[in-house]
């Protein structure tokens, strides 16, 4: 019987940066996927990044993450979100070459030291009591290790609906994973379902693109990696825009019968954010036309993916609303949408290192943690890696404060409010957005990269000397001053600012909302063009009294994240607390009073009552701080 450190069962996004964290940190891993040929496969949307999935995207890059160099690399689309907008909102998103893509993951992995990769189906677990010890493949045969992580994304019990036609599969031409959710629904833990679907995709050949409104992309390239070059590996190709109609949604209506969503067929509840054209025109009446883009999923293939028009309708049903669409009167379906239905846990149920609550060894990331997304998936993956190996290596668990990352926001949600539906990141569920930008996450996170040990010396060298920069350039802007000359208070007006009335540091003269780095360099002061280096300083300048104000209020957040509650303390010995909270605070078991804050239905007198126990107990006392 063969032994690991760890296993890792799913080759998705997740798997992939899973087991590459393992096997980078020196662990013997073993990846095992049902099917070799779709490794880091993009099973939906073809691109990655987006509002804060970009970010999260760059932070495991900084920690030694894989998703930022294949995206990179495989781009052959790339916007800036919100480029306009403040840079607390602003995002990155590659469209990707799916193609080029997995063979850049499928590439990493083959090429990793202490990894191996098995074809084989994982049908149950290996356990003693609540002890993982391996897994059991299809054939009956063991296979042990240390440490578990599942990442079974979409295919554990899942049905696709095509109509109210039903086919066991995680997705088209891939088999459903029949007996680990059973497994673990036996053993006590709380298993949901959920819905997630695709679009048809289309022959290229077969559109009339001269109805259709081009959009490229941005000539300008911001990696998502630290270590890629600045330029385009790919060429660079247009996506087009067309638009339902009334005629469309007409089909659509009369045929609500045969959708499995609307007779009742699917009880998983789907992605709020990501409707399916039925869901879109019944929730969206009012609404006479839905925008969708035609995205090239790779440039050796003639298959175009229909952006924002998932469905579950029958094929014919589908044939006749898509021919309404502008330059699809004539079109030709290469494959048919489809809705997915799965069983997820109730992400309440593990800890913030991904570790399960009820059996000890066994991690999960990705969807079967509730969450939509591959970025979602991917960091997901890193972090139940490095933790998995963590607790091999006997290191500390390695977790990421709300204040630090997106990735620490999107597991903090997860594990301290659950979800009942695909879980989807924005930057709106950051209360710290303002300071978790794209442009800084290496001051973030560079350090923590250091003590954590995946990335390498010449990397880390390279993250220090932008650094170095960043402060460099900010002691300049801070220690020289315009003075109100004439002449400079001339040139100061013909740019569009107002005349000094005394000495601005060129700092503070930045401060202004018209200038830019580009003002300064019209008054003949030398900048930096690396905008690796300028963007942050000037965000840091212009927002600093923003930032001041936001790093105050998580300096007093810190305080009740640092009172610490023992594991095993009991709720209902605390005077104070209603019944509901008391099954809440069980349910969740929070590790500090800040968690506990957070915990829908957790009262301020609730939080003041648990602070009044643990002190008059003396159990209150700082965590320690994680790598």
């Amino acid at each position: 019987m063969s032994l690991y450190d760890v296993i890792v069962v799913g080759a998705g996004h997740a798997g992939v940066e899973a087991c590459l964290a393992t096997s980078r940190l020196g662990l013997k891993t073993l990846l095992i996927t049902t099917n070799l040929d779709r490794i880091a496969y993009m099973s939906c949307n073809p691109s990655i990044g987006g509002l804060a999935k970009g970010h999260m995207v760059r932070e495991i890059d900084i920690l030694g993450g894989q998703m930022g160099i294949a995206a990179d690399q495989s781009c052959i689309q790339f916007k800036r979100l919100n480029s306009s907008r403040g840079p607390a909102v602003r995002g990155s998103r590659a469209q990707c070459d799916k193609k080029v893509y997995s063979n850049i993951q499928k590439a990493a992995l083959t090429n990793q030291e202490n990894l191996e990769i098995l074809a084989g189906e994982v049908k149950s677990l290996l356990l003693d009591k609540n002890i993982c010890n391996g897994v059991i493949l299809h054939d009956s045969s063991s296979v042990k290790a240390k440490t578990v992580i599942i990442t079974t994304g979409t295919f554990m019990n899942g049905v696709m609906h095509f109509g109210l036609k039903q086919i066991a599969g995680g997705r088209i031409g891939d088999q459903a994973s029949i007996g680990l959710s059973d497994q673990l629904l036996q053993f006590g833990f709380e298993v949901k379902r959920l819905k997630t679907g695709t679009p048809a995709r289309l022959d290229k050949n077969s559109i009339d693109w001269s109805k259709t409104t081009a959009e490229y992309g941005d000539e300008k390239f911001f990696p998502f990696s630290h270590t890629s070059k600045k330029e385009f590996y790919m060429p660079q190709v247009a996506c087009y825009l067309s638009n339902t109609n009334e005629k469309t949604h007409e089909i659509i209506r009369a045929n609500l019968d045969k959708s499995p969503m609307f007779s009742g067929i699917i009880e998983g509840i789907g992605p709020r954010y990501c409707p399916s054209i039925e869901d879109k025109i019944t929730r969206f009446a009012e609404r006479v036309s839905h925008q969708t883009f035609l995205e090239p999923e790779s440039l050796t293939s003639d298959l175009i993916y229909l952006q924002g028009i998932s469905t579950s309708l029958p094929e014919e049903v589908q044939d006749q609303f898509l021919k309404t669409i502008p330059g699809l009167e004539n079109v030709k379906v290469v494959r048919y949408g489809y809705a997915v239905e799965y069983d997820y846990i109730e992400p309440t149920q593990i800890f913030h290192r991904l570790e399960t609550r009820l059996v000890e060894n066994l991690f999960l990331a990705g969807q079967i943690n509730g969450t939509s997304g591959y970025e979602e998936a991917a960091v997901q993956g890193f972090m139940a890696g490095v933790n998995a190996a963590h607790k091999i290596l006997g290191r500390e668990e390695f977790i990421l404060d709300r204040d630090i990352a997106y990735t620490g926001v999107l597991i903090d949600d997860l594990v301290t409010k659950g979800t009942r539906e695909p879980y989807r990141m924005f930057t709106s569920r950051a209360e710290h957005r303002l300071v978790l930008r794209e442009d800084n996450t290496i001051d973030r996170l560079a350090e923590i990269s250091r003590k954590l040990g995946i990335v390498s010396n010449e990397a880390l060298g390279r993250l220090d000397q932008i650094k170095e920069k960043r402060s460099a350039l900010v002691s300049r802007l801070t220690e020289n001053s315009l003075y109100p000359k004439p002449e400079v208070n001339q040139l100061v007006a013909s740019l569009g600012s107002s005349p000094l009335s005394k000495p601005l540091t060129y700092a503070e003269f930045l401060r202004r909302p018209e200038v830019t780095f580009d003002t300064l360099k019209k008054l003949g002061i030398e900048i930096n063009d690396d905008v690796e280096v300028t963007d942050a300083v000037e965000i840091e300048i212009k927002y600093s009294g923003y930032i001041k104000k936001q790093n105050e209020i998580i300096e007093q957040t810190k305080k009740m994240e640092q009172l610490s509650i023992p594991p095993n303390l009991d709720f209902s010995a605390i005077k104070g607390l209603s019944g509901e909270e008391v099954d809440k605070l069980k349910k969740v078991k929070p590790r500090t009073l800040g968690q506990a804050q957070r915990i829908s239905g957790v009262n301020p007198s609730a939080l003041q009552a648990i602070m009044i126990y643990l002190k008059g107990h003396k159990n209150a006392v700082p965590i320690q701080k994680n790598i």
